[in-house]
């Protein structure tokens, strides 16, 4: 048996889309049509066993699901303190937790007979899910990347290609993520008849938001009950990096009821967050504010007059100035804590995860290793750590390499 989904077990987001004071939908009229028919076809498709019964046959056979849980042994002994558990969302299928989502909304796209999808990229591993998916289905591939993050992905862009993807580069705004979005939303408005735009985050107009958290959400169920059968308890703390916030949500949401679960989203600091050169957009009040992007009202970095900030982060994948706004809402509930982890901590954390364990994370999922490392420590031995490693770090190579290089 696979994972069947499971919509609408909490109570958010209500009816129109909000999770308390954010989502909802701040679209052009011309997509609102789209997205009602959207959240029609997926409340059905989640009602109906052989939609759910096809996803879970291909998380078994294709994505490799149940991916393991790992307990890291050397890095706890070389931190003291709390026992760290690894959830290997890198084992999956394209090596990350991407392709989820991807495959569960190319379903959904198919199911509507849609033989067109777009999609937004920034590390290049929602771009290469979506390609992947597609390329199973026999969908035609379209996918929007700034031209920095196709400079800095440069494997991953590779890989689009081979499976069948056009890359549009984006050479707009920053040329990152944020840009990204806006060139597949503008895609989108002009060919939503035929087209299926496959958002990639926990973020967007409702039902977008609600469907990637469900999706996602087998991170999170499958690694609660991983932690029942392997220790007898669950963890004491949750820990994943947010950008977006698709990983995050996806492993939050199974614990969201446990309240004996601390949660804990892991921000892109940058050079620090009292600089201009980060993506934290809850560390800052004066910066990160309430405010509208892409579609969704939830935290934007925005300058005085409003306007939507540049970012930075040595990850692609957390290089955005909003966050979904389920994450918003889990932080105003104090459901959620939110924290941030710096260029400088997350290199750290990449080489110490790669030294003590043998395994190298992606720059993304190297955040909530910092954060790891500045937790554990001051834990007791009997206190219980889960990082979501939401994907490898093959990806990140000519980065890392380029940075630690000017270093010596």
């Amino acid at each position: 048996m696979g994972h069947y989904i499971k919509t609408q077990t909490v109570d958010v987001p209500d009816a129109r889309g909000y999770y308390g004071d954010y989502g909802g939908r701040f679209v052009p009229e011309t997509i609102i049509p789209a997205l009602e028919e959207l959240e029609v076809s997926y409340m059905a498709a989640m009602a109906d066993e052989t939609f759910q019964a096809e996803l879970a046959h291909l998380q078994r056979t294709y994505t490799g699901r149940p991916t393991p849980v790992t307990f890291a042994k050397r890095l706890t002994q070389h931190l003291g303190g709390a026992q760290i558990y690894l959830k290997r969302e890198d084992l999956a299928h394209t090596g990350a937790h991407k392709i989820n989502n991807a495959l569960g909304q190319a379903l959904l796209a198919k199911r509507m007979g849609k033989r067109r999808v777009i999609a937004e990229t920034g590390a290049g591993q929602h771009g290469v899910a979506s390609a992947t998916a597609a390329a199973l289905l026999g969908l035609d591939c379209h996918v929007y990347m700034g031209e920095v993050d196709i400079s800095r992905q440069q494997p991953n862009v590779f890989r689009m290609k081979l499976l069948g993807a056009n890359v549009i580069p984006v050479q707009s705004g920053s040329r990152t993520l944020k840009d990204a979005i806006n060139e597949a939303m503008r895609d989108w408005v002009t060919n939503v008849r035929d087209t299926f735009y496959l958002l990639g985050s926990a973020l967007g107009p409702h039902p977008y938001p609600m469907m990637v958290r469900d999706f996602q959400s087998v991170i999170g169920a499958e690694a609660r009950q991983q932690m029942l059968d392997q220790i007898g308890r669950l963890p004491d703390v949750c820990i994943a990096c947010v950008g977006g916030g698709s990983n995050a949500i996806g492993l939050f949401h199974a614990f969201r009821e446990d309240e004996q679960v601390d949660l804990i989203g892991v921000e892109a600091g940058g050079h620090g967050t009292t600089t201009d050169k980060h993506a934290a957009r809850f560390a800052n009040q004066e910066i990160g504010r309430p405010g509208i992007l892409h579609g969704t009202r939830s935290y934007v970095m925005q300058n005085t007059d409003g306007q939507v900030m540049e970012t930075h982060s040595i990850s692609a994948g957390l290089d955005y100035p909003s966050v979904g706004p389920e994450h918003a809402h889990l932080r105003a509930t104090e459901r959620a804590f939110y924290t941030s982890a710096t260029d400088e901590e997350t290199l750290l954390a990449f080489r110490t995860l790669s030294e003590m364990e043998g395994i190298l994370p992606a720059l993304e999922s190297a955040h909530a290793i910092a954060e790891v490392i500045k937790r554990a420590p001051s834990m007791s031995s009997e206190s219980i750590i889960l990082v979501n490693l939401s994907g490898r770090g093959d990806k990140d190579l000519d980065t890392v390499m380029r940075v630690l290089d000017a270093q010596e």
